[in-house]
């Protein structure tokens, strides 16, 4: 079994949760990052296809979860190029220092994706075999997840976690999703019948470690519970827990345009996602149900 895992992006939400969860699991950790503080953290710098090749020692499985954020900034020409860069000369960089490192033994590259890979697909039921959808995401995940295939040159096993939103108060989406049910402006956004797919960070960190240990996982898994909501449900859920109204009206279109602009896109997808894959690979889900995942995340005291 892999005993010492690499991973890249382990300051983000996932990544921090991750290599916290590894380490008390007995595992060792390698990281990399543009600023390495700490043991075991080794530097990189993409852009300039940099590396301290030494990360890779004794590694056994890499974690890549790097990449710029997708929705924090406008999308200007640059800020695309950089949010595919990221991702795609990332994964080129480490498979080159794969290649590069005579004495490696790494068997595993896990690498995170999105659903965002489907494009918007309405009430479609979409499973890993769907095709790749249309709009910046879907071409972004495209080019990522072609990236992350060229492992399979170098005979890793290829793991792609195509993400949902990860629900944590500590992060991500959820703070940005409930901050308007805090301030009593709980509405559904557009239409609000847009599919939603979602997990609990602890279900995302789990699935991290199956994928590491379960050696018959291979390609593409819709990281997502097994039961997705849409925008309407979601926001009344979140109301629910937060016990703040939930509005009758909806946010119209126009304006999160007017806020977000191209941005909208990445607000707006409907991916009704199966994670019927992920079960029949033996994943045990913490928490299938919106509500109470919710629940532990608002009761909790951490």
């Amino acid at each position: 079994m892999a005993k010492k895992i690499l991973i890249t992006g382990a300051t983000g939400l996932v990544g921090s949760a991750l290599k916290k969860t590894l380490l008390a699991g007995g595992y060792q950790v390698n990281t990399l990052s543009r600023k390495p503080e700490g043991e075991n953290a080794f530097r990189w710098d993409v852009y300039n296809q940099q590396i301290d090749a030494a990360c890779l020692e004794g590694v056994d499985a890499v974690v890549h979860l790097a990449g710029e954020p997708v929705a924090d900034k406008k999308w200007t020409d640059e800020r695309k190029k950089q949010i595919i860069d990221s991702r795609v000369k990332s994964s080129a960089l480490l498979f080159k220092t794969i290649k590069e490192s005579k004495n490696h033994q790494i068997k595993a590259f896990i690498s995170a994706s999105a659903v965002g890979y489907y494009g918007d697909c309405g009430d479609e039921i979409l499973t890993e075999e769907s095709p790749n959808g249309f709009g910046f995401l879907a071409e972004c995940c495209k080019l990522w997840e072609q990236a992350v295939d060229e492992g399979k040159k170098l005979s890793l096993r290829i793991v792609k976690l195509r993400t949902g939103i990860v629900l944590s108060k500590d992060g991500g989406a959820l703070p940005q999703l409930d901050l308007p049910v805090r301030l009593f402006a709980g509405a559904a956004i557009g239409t609000g019948k847009q599919w939603t797919p979602w997990l609990h960070l602890d279900d995302m960190v789990a699935m991290y470690i199956e994928a590491i240990e379960n050696l018959k996982m291979e390609g593409a898994f819709n990281a997502c519970a097994p039961f997705p909501v849409t925008n309407k449900a979601l926001t009344r859920a979140i109301a629910k827990q937060l016990h703040r109204p939930f509005w009758p009206v909806k946010v119209p279109k126009a304006a999160i345009e007017l806020l977000m602009g191209e941005r909208v896109e990445a607000v707006l997808m409907s991916s009704n996602t199966a994670a019927q894959k992920l079960l029949d690979a033996g994943f045990k889900f913490k928490f299938t149900r919106l509500e109470e995942a919710l629940q532990a995340i608002y009761n909790s005291k951490t």
